[in-house]
């Protein structure tokens, strides 16, 4: 059995400010509630729901002891099972962690990043949301692991008092005028391949500095994909070296702006890499919202493989729906905390039905997601 303790105490008011674009003023943290509560969840879950809501910037400590044993007869504790070779291929949430070490995420849905636990972590929830604890396995571990872990779940800063820091998955939608239809009727709705094709329809637009692109994504959990061949085979010998997962495999050139991607990122289940991941293109824009760059960006789900239609070769098939995966990239980015504004909107020109480069047909409500990503004041790049 898995045992929960909550343990929370009268906290003192505390100043907590929020880094945004718009340096909005700072905030107070609330007092904890004095209660404690006890969960049991058996061994062979893989997420327990320990019905605890945290409000942004709240601030725990957890501490986990205890022993579980899986069918084989290997024993571990929080920190989990060192890596071996055959852990290469799994499907383990947190792909850098150990066997069976105690991890977490903040939501119920698969797009908040997972996050390891072991025997003892503080914690600073990024937005309001659900608190998860779980396993680092497989689902084949979980139906014969046996055993239990300890945990110890105190609140040690309460937070924000506003009404914002309870939703849920990150900020409210609002306007963002400085978005406005003269930078969109300029931004071209679809991406071409290199021999002036169009592909991808463009359906998400980021405002930040390069660096803080990239963080965001890292904290959402997405790798830089790979831009070469060359580079595979050098990232996936080291990865194996390292007994971690692989997911940067190279995807193809497109362009934008007359030039390739500047950056490509992937999201996926390790042992389904080759034919199914959430990916996406970036390209920096030549416009800037309030002195930050704009990036462009076509995202798609890849599910399978179909004929390329350019030279009957084969080539990956996207989700037609395209939608769910620009949605998926709201979900997964918001959740980080890096994400200070978001809305939806339509262009002059919306873009509702079209073919990939390839052939592959794909459909769209013609929305494009906008995403300001919180300001740290590092310089515009």
């Amino acid at each position: 059995m898995v045992v929960i303790s909550v343990l929370a105490f009268a906290g003192c008011a505390a100043v907590a400010s929020q880094t945004s674009q718009s340096n909005p003023p700072a905030t107070t943290t609330a007092p904890a509630a004095s209660t404690s509560s006890q969960i049991e969840v058996s061994g062979n879950q893989q997420w327990v729901d320990t019905k605890l809501d945290l409000r942004r910037n709240e601030t725990l400590k957890l501490s986990a002891a205890g022993t579980v044993t899986y069918a084989d007869g290997r024993s571990y504790g929080p920190d989990g099972l060192p890596r071996g070779w055959k852990d290469l291929v799994h499907q383990y949430a947190v792909p850098d962690a150990g066997h069976g070490a105690l991890i977490a995420r903040l939501g119920a849905d698969g797009s908040s990043q997972p996050f390891l636990v072991g025997s003892s972590k503080q914690y600073v929830a990024p937005v309001g949301g659900r608190l998860f604890l779980g396993v680092n396995q497989s689902q084949s571990d979980a139906q014969g692991a046996k055993g239990s872990f300890q945990v110890t779940i105190e609140i040690l800063e309460s937070g924000s008092t506003e009404a914002a820091a309870a939703v849920a998955g990150g900020p409210a939608e609002t306007p963002i005028p400085a978005v406005s239809a003269d930078i969109l009727v300029k931004i071209p709705r679809r991406v071409s391949d290199p021999k002036g094709s169009p592909g991808d329809m463009v359906n998400v637009l980021v405002v930040g500095t390069e660096e803080q692109l990239t963080q965001a994504f890292a904290a959402a959990g997405w790798v830089q994909v790979d831009r070469s061949v060359q580079d595979t085979l050098l990232a996936g010998f080291l990865a194996t070296m390292a007994k971690k997962d692989y997911l940067t495999m190279p995807m193809s050139t497109l362009y934008l702006f007359d030039r390739p991607q500047d950056f490509g990122f992937a999201h996926a289940e390790p042992v389904r890499v080759v034919m199914s991941r959430n990916h996406l293109r970036a390209w920096k824009s030549p416009y800037a919202v309030e002195d930050r760059p704009l990036w462009c960006i076509a995202a798609t789900h890849d599910i399978g493989f179909e004929r390329d239609q350019r030279n009957n070769g084969v080539t990956h098939k996207i989700d037609p729906a395209i939608d769910g995966e620009r949605e998926y990239v709201n979900s997964t980015l918001s959740v980080t905390g890096l994400v200070s504004e978001r809305t939806h909107v339509t262009p002059p020109d919306p873009l509702t039905e079209a073919k990939t480069a390839t052939g592959g047909e794909f459909h769209s409500d013609g929305r494009i997601l906008v995403l300001v990503l919180a300001n740290t004041n590092s310089p515009t790049k």
